[in-house]
């Protein structure tokens, strides 16, 4: 995914499956950086919250 399609996704209100390896999760901020993302599994703990990549995010 890129970043222009992030800030897309972030800025709507519809809800947009975005994947991780393969598992949903839910897009918390797009980095300054424009490269990576802060986000955490659908369903899961808000507190576990991890940093990736923008490229490693799929939309279904």
């Amino acid at each position: 995914m890129d970043s222009k399609r992030l800030k897309q996704i972030l800025s709507s209100s519809s809800d947009v499956d975005v994947q991780y390896n393969g598992t949903s999760v839910w897009v918390d901020q797009l980095h300054e950086d424009g490269r990576t993302v802060t986000v955490h599994l659908r369903g899961g703990p808000l507190e576990e919250r991890t940093e990736v990549d923008v490229a490693d995010l799929k939309e279904i």
